[in-house]
Parts: structure tokens; C-alpha cells; sequence
């Protein structure tokens, strides 16, 4: 019995790494992505024009945030279904 408690508690605990790892990723990128768009489309896309190098920077960013909530919302979606299907087989032994 204690084989299988020590085994769910490592499957949980990567079950509980797997969203962590995601959201400091996204973090990561978050905080580089903007920054180092705004500096090379400044220097190589649009010749010092600082308006148009921030609109580059603020794309980024919310290419970012978008990637991140649809990442979230598959996620979500993935483990509605898991948990449905695990009700379904309970009440179908209930019968």
C-alpha cells in the first residue's frame, strides 16, 4: 500500500510542476520579448523611429499574453474532459 501512496505522490507532484514551469516560461518570455523587440526593431526596422519601435514592443507583449491564455484555455479544456470521462466510468460501475 505505501508503494502506490509514494507513487501517487509523485505523480501529483508532476502534475503540479507542469503549470509552474509553463507560467515562468511565459514570464521569461514576457519580460524579454518586448524589451529586445522594441531595441532591434529600433535599430534595424524602423531607423530610430521610437513610435514605431513601441508599437513593435507592445505587439510582442501581447502576442505574449494571448499565446499564454490559449495555452490555458486548451489546458482547462484537456482536463474537463479527463475529469468527465473518470465520472462517466464511476457511474457506469455504480450500475
Amino acid at each position: 500500500m505505501s508503494n502506490q501512496s509514494t507513487a501517487a505522490d509523485a505523480t501529483a507532484q508532476a502534475a503540479s510542476r507542469g503549470p509552474l514551469i509553463k507560467l515562468l516560461l511565459f514570464a521569461v518570455t514576457l519580460a524579454f520579448l518586448p524589451i529586445s523587440s522594441y531595441f532591434i526593431s529600433l535599430k534595424y526596422m524602423w531607423a530610430g523611429n521610437n513610435n514605431y519601435a513601441a508599437i513593435t514592443a507592445i505587439s510582442a507583449a501581447n502576442l505574449v499574453l494571448v499565446a499564454y491564455i490559449v495555452t490555458s484555455i486548451l489546458e482547462d479544456r484537456k482536463s474537463l474532459k479527463e475529469t468527465e470521462g473518470k465520472k462517466l466510468e464511476e457511474t457506469k460501475k455504480q450500475r
